[in-house]
């Protein structure tokens, strides 16, 4: 079974780009383009791992992650942040609300990939000392 993916970034070829490459890579892709429909997102569609942009309208990411780790607490979901935000008040403020890994735009797709497998690999530990 593929581990299910929620992109959420406003930014639509982002999205595009990212769903068509971990599509390819055997990843189920749901994506969102705000931070509410985010929320409805995880709600519906249980992802396995969160990749989050800051930056959105609505509900910006910040509000998201603290959202996600408040109020979907039935299992460990990765948050991945995937930002064009470098500032160290924005890592740590991630850090702070627990985000799980933090990647800086532009990146590549295989740093994503090599973040999502990672984040994978602890699912088991996590789990287990929950």
């Amino acid at each position: 079974m593929a581990h299910r993916l929620l992109i959420v970034d406003d930014d639509k070829d982002i999205v595009e780009i990212l769903s068509k490459k971990l599509s390819e890579a055997g990843y189920a892709i749901s994506a969102a383009f705000d931070g509410e429909e985010a929320l409805v997102k995880v709600k519906e569609d249980n992802p396995d791992i969160i990749l989050l942009d800051l930056m959105m309208p609505k509900l910006n990411g910040f509000e998201v992650l603290k959202q996600v780790r408040q109020n979907f607490q039935d299992k460990w979901r990765p948050v991945i942040i995937i930002s064009a935000k470098t500032e160290l008040d924005s890592f740590k403020a991630c850090h702070k609300l627990e985000a799980d890994h933090y990647l800086t735009k532009p990146c590549s797709i295989e740093k994503i990939i090599q973040g999502i497998e990672t984040m994978i690999s602890l699912i088991p530990v996590r789990v287990k000392n929950k």
